[in-house]
């Protein structure tokens, strides 16, 4: 039986007709052609499927498409406003500029996840960057250039807000 769901995705309001049992990532996967969500467990562990929904980060693997009706939901394709590095997202920025990534799988989740820890603690510890991270699985780096990258990102957050 599918059901109709009206959601708000990277400020572009959509509907569709979906299955009860789609997982949201599923539907940003394959309904929406939003592939920068990435499945990596399908248990929820690993953190690569981390979407913020009403600003609160959530693993999409673990939601059903029909839970997401009537709400926002940001994917990491909704960062950036515009092709060129200068539209980057300050944390997409501290990526970028400390080489913060490998393969790039997890990024995408740890960019999703860490949005809205900075935006409640702006000016992190190393230590609470770390626990932070905790949610989120890299299987290529050793967390240290993402550590330095998400400081990176903090002061760059804190440098724009203050403009």
């Amino acid at each position: 039986m599918n059901h109709s769901i009206t959601l708000t995705v990277n400020a572009v309001e959509y509907t569709r007709s979906v299955g009860a049992r789609l997982l949201l990532s599923d539907f940003l996967r394959h309904e929406l052609d939003l592939t920068g969500t990435h499945v990596g467990c399908e248990h929820g562990v690993c953190g690569a499927c981390t979407v913020l929904l009403d600003g609160v980060a959530v693993r999409s693997c673990l939601l059903f498409a029909v839970q997401a009706n009537g709400r926002q939901v940001k994917s990491v394709e909704g960062l950036a406003t515009g092709p060129n590095p200068e539209d980057m997202h300050p944390l997409q920025t501290g990526f970028w500029e400390v080489h913060g990534l490998q393969c790039g799988f997890c990024t995408p989740g740890i960019l999703m996840s860490l949005l809205p820890f900075l935006e409640e603690n702006p000016e992190p510890s190393e230590v609470e960057i770390r626990k932070a991270l905790s949610g989120n699985l890299c299987r290529c780096t050793g967390y240290q250039k993402i550590v330095e990258a998400v400081q990176v990102g903090a002061r760059l957050m804190q440098e724009r807000k203050n403009e």
